[in-house]
């Protein structure tokens, strides 16, 4: 067995979380590449994951039982681990990065340069205008544009870059055969065929409150630079936003009135520090060095 079909398995056992994943990836990088993982039991993986004895429990019950090999059958080849040349390397040095990605469409845009846009789910129609303005010259100049496909911001950002003939990537907090919100179900279609849709949860996966948070730090990790349209005091874009610049990521916002409560977040990103994006060129050129 190779090293990334044991992660795999790490990924899909019970009892055993990122931390502990991420610290047997890096054991396991240390071994031979063609060292066969097999002879690893399962008792010498839950020491080495340093796992509670609660944890060490649940993971010895679940791991390589038939029950747990058919969810890694499940997955089918569609998957991305931490030891593949593909594996993007900006993400692999972040904080905790996932060790399997489960993807749909194409991965080369891993190795393109990316533009995360994340904004408010009730967006405004300033949300469209502003990415009407944005995005075509950034499509022009060969700018993938990831989001997480939820609604409001995530969903303009996704369509109209498709619209405007570009590429897109869409990192979602669920399995990839579940839609969230389901009304995004043809749109999640649309960038598997014409772009890629990247997840951390396997198949089956439903939307779980911690799946987004989740999800948010593989965005800012994949990103080069991040662009918040609107948000408010205190919102999930903002988190996502300040996950960007602990990953040292450019990070932009588009201004707004004072008195409009979706823009206050991003004029507090300005008055931090965040750079203004007042026009195309002011994000190209955070990106053009990538």
């Amino acid at each position: 067995m190779q090293k990334r079909e044991l992660l795999l398995q790490l990924h899909l056992a019970q009892g055993i979380g990122l931390a502990s994943e991420n610290h047997l990836a890096k054991l396991l990088a240390k071994l031979p590449a063609d060292f066969d993982c097999n002879h690893l039991k399962t008792t010498q993986l839950a020491t080495l994951a340093k796992l509670t004895t609660a944890n060490r429990s649940r993971f010895s019950a679940d791991f390589r039982t038939e029950e747990h090999l058919a969810r890694c059958c499940q997955q089918g080849e569609n998957y991305l681990t931490i030891f593949d040349a593909a594996y993007p390397k900006r993400l692999r040095e972040t904080y905790q990065p996932p060790t399997v990605l489960f993807y749909q469409g194409n991965l080369a845009l891993l190795q393109t340069t990316c533009l995360a846009i994340v904004g408010a789910r009730q967006a405004t129609s300033y949300t469209p205008q502003v990415l009407k303005n944005f995005l075509p010259s950034l499509v022009k100049v060969r700018c993938t544009i990831m989001s997480g496909l939820a609604q409001g911001a995530d969903g303009y950002a996704h369509q109209l870059t498709l619209a405007s003939g570009g590429q897109t990537i869409a990192v979602i907090g669920t399995g990839l055969d579940t839609y969230y919100p389901k009304q995004n179900a043809q749109l999640q279609a649309q960038v598997a065929q014409n772009g890629l849709v990247l997840s951390e949860y396997p198949l089956g996966s439903r939307p779980e409150r911690y799946h987004f948070p989740q999800r948010n730090r593989i965005i800012a990790g994949l990103c080069h630079a991040l662009c918040v349209t609107e948000a408010r005091h205190h919102s999930g874009s903002l988190i996502t936003a300040n996950l960007a610049l602990q990953e040292n990521r450019s990070v932009l916002a588009v201004p707004g009135s004072i008195t409009a409560p979706l823009s206050a977040g991003c004029n507090e990103l300005i008055l931090a520090g965040a750079k203004p994006a007042l026009t195309p060129r002011d994000i190209w050129e955070e990106l053009q060095y990538f």
